[in-house]
């Protein structure tokens, strides 16, 4: 018979909650035990320093403790009922006033001992202003000697001492069965220097002071962390074992000559990459990699050596876009790129109709066509590869878990090597990606010329656009993105549809055309071919430029209302010109009187990974994730920038544990599938689990 679990119940059971309350948790994610021993407080009120009454003065931020000697509440000519209390101590006496809480006369009464938190006025005499308070002891107990009060994520219907009620009223109990549900070995804990999973949740919920807590911090980060990496190694593991790949061992009789034919070298970075994925692909099991680098770094010569491999091994490549115009430039630049070694690349797209597409279904088909670029027209019903190989995918902007596993699957048994140009921190790329392999090329090719970057208020626009008139005069083209499609009440910034037409009135001697996210794909296309054959001078858009063709004539990226943009994308979109020989600038325009942090951080680099870094520390993960995009689960203790060595060390040892028992079927491993279970059952489908 299984033991009842505290842990498990629904959290309507607990001390003090009940069915009402229960609806108000459940608005805050709590539905069991479990998620209310896991109810992260977000901050902690610290009274280890406490101040004597007689010494306390108008303006300070004060902690005091002392005895309810009077108390009651007082109308105001405003009927709004103010709660009042005396405090005494040893040095003398203060009023503190709660306006608008005229219940808190039922729960404090005289005799009290009150620790009060908060700030000194003075109103009829000095006058302590409480922003936080905690009964101590009544008269006649003995006193809680605890100085470090938790303060819980609230909610309406439920404040963040009631919940520090039901928490302190569960806790030993819930405490008691967590110690009993301790997953990790004692000399895994000893070795990272980690408490056991109780001792660090009664930290969390009752900190002694707040040094403990960082530790504490830690074994939860460290337990997060873990199991999140474990899902990666699974999904890994899943792919290798439910798929052989083949083993691409042959003469390089494409690879060597198309290397040797290159106009330059090949950067250290890109020389390690190429050798990671050539292990990969001579190796039994499947590749399944990200190589991410920078754009211009040079990840298309490398992924196109990698797709010869896979041609002189009997195989063949695709290479999928996630536009048409997009395929279209890949292939011109496949094209180019091979002309030394004679071969052709087809194209495969929504697009391509006719005696055109019989052709290259045919060629596909029997195996005579051996590299084709396409969209996901190359997945539709219809589409046949006589022996698929390797399968490119240049990602979008954002990359999910749902994404990739379905065009692993289609991929059947071929290699699979996902191209992106988002330079993100390591620590976040494995926690997004853990379930790929990582390239990274961080180095750029010599002598390529960065875009000259300047931060502007909006008092100088005028003569900022006087020179970009300079530039299309010149026979260059420019972008102007902009954070709106269309005007908002709620939003003090300019939308593209508005700026258009302010667009064609100042530079009525230039074709300006708009592009945004709510146009049809053919609209959308229509206008990026216009302006990438020189027709359009001027282009006003949205972010939907992010990931989009190169034209290399665009020397002039404007950006409007900068603030509003993160760093990544501001890289991302800077990343749009500087493509051609001619120097390239980036305007970036922001509002307000001080240039915000990540704009002046922008100014200063234009290393990707470097911002990409930054970006992290400035804006947190939260905003980064997208986790319902990538279905990688919020991470609440786990801190990516502090965190580092905790995520490399999850990462090895759930491959670990995946290489010697994939089924932790083992006895010391059956608790990490349970709790695996418990955690992840509802993400494992995405995964390809299972």
């Amino acid at each position: 018979m299984t033991a009842h679990s505290r842990l498990q119940d629904p959290v309507q059971f607990l001390k003090g909650v009940g069915p009402r309350r229960a609806e108000h948790f459940a608005r805050l994610g709590v539905r069991t035990g479990r998620d209310l021993l896991y109810h992260v407080p977000h901050r902690y009120e610290d009274a280890t320093r406490v101040d004597q009454i007689g010494s306390l003065r108008p303006g300070d931020d004060a902690t005091a403790i002392g005895e309810v000697v009077a108390k009651g509440v007082l109308p105001t000519r405003k009927r709004l009922r103010i709660f009042r209390a005396v405090l005494k101590d040893s040095s003398g006496l203060i009023e503190c006033a709660w306006p608008g809480q005229p219940w808190l006369d039922r729960q404090i009464s005289r005799g009290d001992l009150l620790l009060v938190m908060g700030s000194v006025g003075f109103f009829h005499g000095r006058q302590l202003r409480p922003r936080e308070y905690t009964i101590l002891a009544r008269e006649g107990e003995s006193a809680d000697d605890r100085r470090v009060f938790p303060v819980y994520p609230a909610t309406e219907g439920l404040t963040h001492r009631q919940i520090r009620g039901i928490v302190d009223a569960n806790l030993d109990e819930l405490l008691e069965e967590a110690t009993g549900r301790e997953v990790f070995p004692d000399a895994w804990l000893a070795e990272l220097g980690l408490p056991g999973l109780a001792e660090a949740l009664e930290v969390l919920h009752r900190p002694e002071d707040l040094a403990a807590l960082e530790r504490a911090r830690r074994r939860l980060a460290w337990e997060e962390l873990f199991f999140l990496q474990l899902l990666h190694a699974r999904a890994r593991h899943e792919i290798r074992s439910r798929q052989s790949g083949i083993a691409k061992r042959g003469t390089p009789n494409l690879t060597g000559p198309f290397l040797q034919s290159l106009p330059f070298e090949l950067t250290s970075a890109q020389q390690r990459a190429w050798s990671q994925i050539a292990s990969d692909m001579e190796g039994d099991a499947p590749m399944y990699r990200l190589l991410q680098g920078d754009v211009g770094s040079g990840k298309t010569v490398v992924a196109l050596a990698a797709m010869l491999k896979a041609i002189e091994n009997g195989f063949q490549a695709v290479l999928m876009a996630p536009t048409e115009l997009l395929a279209e430039q890949h292939r011109r630049t496949l094209t180019e790129l091979l002309e030394s070694v004679e071969e052709v690349p087809a194209l495969l797209t929504g697009s391509v109709t006719g005696r055109e597409r019989d052709r290259v279904l045919g060629g596909l088909r029997d195996g005579t066509i051996r590299l084709v670029v396409g969209t996901h027209a190359l997945f539709q019903e219809g589409v046949e590869l006589a022996n698929p190989g390797l399968v490119v995918i240049d990602e979008q902007h954002r990359f999910g878990v749902s994404q990739r596993r379905a065009l692993r699957d289609l991929g059947g048994p071929a290699d699979m090597l996902v191209m992106s140009a988002t330079p993100i921190p390591r620590s976040l790329a494995l926690t997004l990606y853990g379930d790929l392999d990582l390239t990274v090329i961080d180095e750029m090719p010599p002598g390529r010329r960065p875009v000259r970057t300047g931060i502007r208020g909006y008092a100088d626009r005028d003569a900022a656009l006087e020179w970009v008139r300079t530039e299309l005069a010149n026979g260059r083209q420019a972008y102007f993105v902009y954070p709106l499609i269309d005007e908002s009440e709620n939003l003090d910034a300019t939308a593209v549809t508005e700026a258009v037409a302010e667009l064609r009135d100042r530079f009525p001697e230039f074709v300006v055309e708009m592009v945004h996210g709510r146009m049809s794909a053919a609209d959308k296309e229509s206008v990026m071919r216009r302006f990438a054959r020189g027709e359009v001078g001027l282009l006003a858009a949205t972010t939907v430029i992010e990931v989009g063709i190169d034209v290399p004539n665009a020397t002039v990226m404007v950006i409007e209302h900068a603030e509003r943009f993160g760093l990544s994308q501001l890289h991302q979109l800077r990343g749009r010109v500087g493509r051609g020989a001619e120097q390239s600038w980036c305007v970036a325009f922001y509002s307000g009187d001080e240039v915000p942090a990540r704009l002046r951080a922008f100014g200063a680099s234009t290393d990707g990974f470097h911002l990409a870094r930054e970006d992290l520390k400035l804006r947190g993960q939260g905003d980064l994730f997208g986790q319902q995009q990538h279905g990688i689960p919020e991470l609440r203790f786990a801190d990516l920038e502090r965190d580092t060595d905790l995520l490399e060390k999850a990462r090895i040892r759930a491959r670990e544990i995946m290489t010697v028992d994939p089924e932790l079927s083992s006895r010391p491993n059956r608790s990490l599938a349970r709790e695996h279970a418990e955690r992840y059952a509802d993400r494992e489908a995405l995964f390809g689990i299972g």
